[in-house]
């Protein structure tokens, strides 16, 4: 999964691989018996393997054509002790053959790789005679099982674990497993076909940290030792909190868990409560739906039943988790207008834009860059397992020669090969981010004019997504005829800022809407409450199930023409439905919907959201890679692994709010001067957070310059924003 950064993209590439199996099975295509009396001779392979190399030559390990070098050399004299350790019973021996995998049972059934037993493998390492040491080398061979099971043999692709010694290379491997396969069972291969390769082998060795790894244990352990001597200071010789020095009230561990979990239960007209659960629950369900990607991507016994769930409902649920992110653009436009338009109508239109951009910047970043390092440098020696490392949602090795794009937020246009994949939203919401002063200034300056520049702006950017889905015959679905690949429709529909706008740009002007109703109560009959209900639940569950009944699997197929309207229709329907619910949140008409999404219970997870995504997908690599036995596919599994990651995810978000985000935070709120809070006796420095600014929904409590806060602060609400919105949210800092 090189590229593929968006939920669903990933997605698709692993179910289409698994489902292309269902349905040839479930046609009555019947099995020769031949066949799988062939393909049961090599079922036990290690048995029939060392059988057949009871007195192994160099001749068997090198390939044809080629002479043998000195790892041959090497190779064939620890091979030549291992048939001897094998004859003589020696423990060792016996425990690379016992580590060995064999052919799966129920391979009809999609159980179609086997791990056998990794950490048996790797732990050899015997003394040997001449001096030197043999190492276990565990590697997942590739079985062409296709050539033995006839017109279904091309729907399977058998892995299994083979043990050798660690001088042996993966051509070594490669050459005997042919020779053994062709002796058991007939099979001649193609010289291209690789039964091994070197990417799937491990050894006990591990690479020693080079510089970058380095770099990254120093920082964050600087980090953590402010954050420990502030703590400690703090708790054992402060007796007041509001007596703590500010640079070490910055660092202080338990300042900022005061701050991170106070929770505001009094109303108030200067909050968007609904915002805390709308947050919370999309984060969720990005997290929810990168699971399942996980989990069926894992080493599972009934791949085959991947197929049967794809053609439930459920399944569009998951799939469309990417509206999740429409969700956060939808919220950021929001608060970009109502915040910032409210503090331009306190200061005559004034915008300090360079300070704006400035403190965006500042506040994004350190948690950025401490991801990527994360991701880069650390994530590799947290953990190990037989698929560790080699299945990733993105090659992190990447980072190597295009880490500085994330960091300058224009990876989206400027690499195919991005450093951390699900960073894409931080760069097309920076993007929107810096023509955000254009559209305040056009709606604080024109009015209703302005907005509907702004509309004609999202119009035109919808026509021209729709123009390109038509052109390039883009599909979603596959129903279209003969649809690019998955990084092109990656890099044209999801990766560009000016195809993703249309949520942003419906939130924006919502948020003006909000701005010119400020302060006033708008009376709606209940028949016009439940219409406005029905709308928005319509708008909503349309675009989640409208795709349904099309797909592979499905009996349905749908032209270019109408996924051009689904595609670029329901980035404007969705942020349309949630803007009747927040409206009739804040208009006293959400019911049970107001309910649940305000409550308090939300808003330490808003607080930490920033973390929470930018972290989710190491806890999910690092769990998934370590997996050393086969899984089971179903709903309910997949549940039982979100709730463990998503645990450990909230955890790790805490440390990195903690140790990165409320420090840098509070830094840059310290030295920047315009971010100084002003003198008002309202805004007490031991009541609020060290990165709490004056609200610009409250002229009492404002700085004269506080009209940066107030723009940036808008965009820090999703989560792959920064979280420092979501804490204002509960002290009042965004504006009703």
């Amino acid at each position: 999964m090189a590229k593929v950064s968006v939920v669903i993209l990933i997605f698709g590439l692993a179910v289409t691989r698994a489902i292309h199996f269902g349905p040839e099975l479930n046609q009555g295509i019947e099995l020769d018996a031949q066949d799988y009396q062939r393909l049961n001779k090599v079922r036990h392979l290690s048995e029939q393997f060392f059988s057949h190399y009871k007195n192994v030559t160099l001749d068997d390990l090198v390939p044809q054509g080629r002479l043998p070098t000195v790892s041959d050399l090497q190779c064939y004299a620890d091979f030549a002790q291992l048939t001897a350790g094998l004859t003589t019973g020696s423990l060792w021996a016996y425990r690379m053959i016992d580590s060995w995998g064999s052919i799966p049972s129920g391979i009809l059934q999609g159980h179609l790789k086997d791990l056998g037993h990794y950490d048996e493998c790797i732990a050899i390492e015997q003394s040997m005679v001449s001096g030197s040491t043999l190492l276990g080398k565990y590697c997942l061979a590739s079985l062409p099982l296709q050539q033995l099971l006839g017109n279904i043999g091309r729907m399977i692709n058998v892995q299994t674990a083979v043990c050798f010694p660690a001088s042996c290379s993966a051509t070594n491997m490669d050459t005997l497993l042919r020779r053994v396969l062709k002796q058991l069972v007939g099979l001649e291969l193609n010289a291209n076909q690789n039964l091994v390769v070197e990417s799937s082998c491990k050894t006990s060795e591990r690479e020693a940290f080079d510089g970058g790894t380095i770099a990254a244990i120093v920082i964050l352990s600087l980090f953590g030792a402010a954050v420990l001597l502030s703590t400690l200071y703090d708790y054992f010789v402060c007796e007041d909190p509001k007596e703590l020095p500010a640079i070490l009230k910055v660092f202080s561990a338990r300042a900022n868990s005061r701050s991170l979990f106070r929770i505001t239960t009094k109303p108030n007209p200067n909050v968007i409560e609904c915002l805390h659960g709308l947050r919370g629950m999309s984060l969720i369900w990005v997290c929810f739906g990168h699971d399942y990607i996980i989990g069926i991507t894992s080493p599972n016994i009934n791949v085959y039943d991947v197929y049967t769930w794809a053609k439930t409902p459920f399944m569009d649920v998951i799939k469309e988790g990417v509206f999740a992110v429409d969700s956060f653009f939808f919220i950021s436009g929001l608060l970009v207008a109502m915040v910032a338009l409210r503090s331009m109508e306190k200061t005559k239109g004034k915008l300090n834009i360079p300070m704006m951009y400035l403190h965006r910047y500042l506040r994004l970043t350190p948690i950025v860059a401490v991801s990527i390092l994360l991701y880069w440098k650390i994530l590799p020696h947290l953990g190990d397992g037989p698929l560790y490392g080699n299945w990733n949602f993105d090659r992190y090795d990447r980072c190597e020669g295009n880490w500085y794009w994330t960091l300058l937020y224009i990876q989206n246009y400027a690499t195919d090969s991005e450093c951390l994949a699900h960073t894409w939203y931080l760069a097309i919401d920076m993007q929107l981010y810096i023509i955000a002063p254009i559209l305040l200034i056009i709606v604080y300056k024109w009015g209703r004019k302005g907005a509907a520049v702004v509309l004609l702006l999202l119009l035109g950017l919808a026509a021209y997504l729709f123009s390109i889905i038509v052109i390039n015959n883009y599909s979603l679905v596959g129903g279209g005829g003969g649809p690019p690949g998955p990084d092109d429709y990656s890099e044209d529909l999801e990766h560009y800022t000016h195809n993703r706008a249309s949520g942003w740009l419906v939130g924006f002007l919502f948020g003006y809407f909000l701005h010119t109703i400020h302060g006033k109560t708008i009376k709606l009959s209940r028949p016009s409450v439940w219409v406005g209900w029905i709308t928005c639940l319509a708008l909503l569950l349309t675009c989640i199930f409208a795709m349904y009944p099309y797909g592979i699997g499905k009996t349905k197929t749908l032209s270019s023409l109408n996924e051009a309207f689904y595609i670029s229709l329901s980035r404007i329907a969705w942020p349309l439905g949630l803007s009747w619910v927040v409206f009739a949140c804040m208009q006293g008409y959400g019911g049970l919907a107001n309910s649940f999404l305000t409550s308090p219970l939300w808003q330490p997870l808003s607080k930490v959201s920033f973390c929470v995504y930018m972290g989710h997908m190491l806890i999910q690599n690092l769990n998934g890679g370590r997996t050393r036995v086969n899984t089971y596919f179903s709903n309910y599994d997949v549940m039982l692994r979100f709730w463990q990651d998503f645990g450990f995810s909230v955890l790790l978000a805490y440390v990195m709010y903690i140790l990165i985000e409320a420090p840098c935070g509070g830094l840059e709120s310290m030295l920047l001067p315009n971010r100084r809070p002003a003198p008002q006796p309202k805004v007490q420095a031991a009541e609020t957070s060290p990165k709490n600014i004056p609200s610009p929904a409250d002229p009492e409590k404002q700085a004269p310059e506080s009209i940066v806060a107030a723009s940036d602060s808008a965009l820090e609400s999703a989560p792959p924003l920064e979280s420092k919105t979501q804490l204002q949210a509960s002290e009042g800092n965004e504006t009703s």
